[in-house]
């Protein structure tokens, strides 16, 4: 997979998910991702990832991934879902002027059309189906798709001042949300999410979208009625994960993510990051 580093100018490259291939590709491999994405099961190792009996794969997974601890304010974690809710330290992600990234993620950003819908992948979306309910104030705005991997910081913020309207919680599955998955479901659709809808005085209406993904990919909020710049909005637990925004067409975006989401190339973007 090929990314583009916006804060180094300069092209990434990811080799493919060796394990994901043969679940999403492969006829067995299908059978198997039923079978681990059944909710008992999920369940199950959600308990497992909880565990003391889990921590055994903290270290690999920092050797693995090539992960940075220095970053992070150094704990005794009691399981991998501990290590994986790790936090920064506050230095490592200072908040820009402007418009900035919610999150550490993969950032591509669309267009909403005059029938409020837009295509990411393969995979044609209406507004209706991200958001469950008719909202046409996000006709002919944009939709701004955060993708975190495992190996990201999973805290998020916002990214902007102002007051939470309504939020709701919707039971899905929990596929993966890496490529070769949006390629083949609707994910984005499909998968457990919570819907934050919020006002603010520099964007209007923004609905706020947190995708669940494989495993776990459990969603915690903070729940607030009023927000600034930078306040956490919450955290995922295991699993990469998914945040999408939805904005009307009172924003401006950097042209070069642009120009990337146009040639299917995802944009490496850091939390508190200048993205317009």
């Amino acid at each position: 997979m090929k990314y583009y580093d916006l804060n180094n100018d300069k092209y990434l490259f990811e080799k493919e998910n060796k394990e994901l291939k043969f679940l999403y590709n492969n006829v067995f491999g299908r059978l198997v991702l039923k079978l681990i994405t059944l909710k008992f099961i999920v369940k199950m190792y959600a308990k497992y990832q909880n565990s003391k009996l889990s921590k055994h794969k903290i270290k690999k997974f920092i050797r693995k991934n090539n992960i940075n601890m220095d970053e992070y304010i150094n704990e005794d974690y009691k399981s991998f879902n501990d290590f994986f809710m790790r936090k920064i330290k506050p230095e490592k992600r200072k908040l820009e002027d402007g418009f900035i990234s919610c999150c550490d993620a993969k950032l591509s950003v669309y267009k909403i059309d005059d029938n409020l819908s837009l295509k990411i992948k393969n995979s044609i979306y209406t507004i209706d189906e991200l958001i469950g309910e008719d909202s046409s104030e996000f006709k002919n705005g944009y939709v701004l798709v955060y993708r975190l991997g495992v190996t990201d910081y999973h805290h998020y913020i916002y990214p902007f001042g102002g007051k939470v309207v309504s939020s709701k919680y919707i039971e899905g599955k929990l596929h993966t949300v890496q490529p070769i998955a949006l390629k083949k479901y609707k994910v984005f659709s499909e998968n457990s999410r919570e819907v934050t809808f919020i006002e603010s005085p520099l964007y209007g209406k923004v609905a706020i979208i947190e995708v669940g993904a494989m495993m776990i990919g459990r969603i915690v909020n903070e729940k607030v009625n009023t927000f600034k710049k930078g306040d956490e909005k919450g955290h995922f637990e295991f699993g990469g994960s998914t945040i999408i925004y939805l904005f009307e067409n009172k924003i401006n975006i950097n042209k070069k993510i642009l120009e990337m989401t146009n040639n299917d190339i995802e944009v490496i973007v850091k939390m508190g990051q200048n993205i317009e």
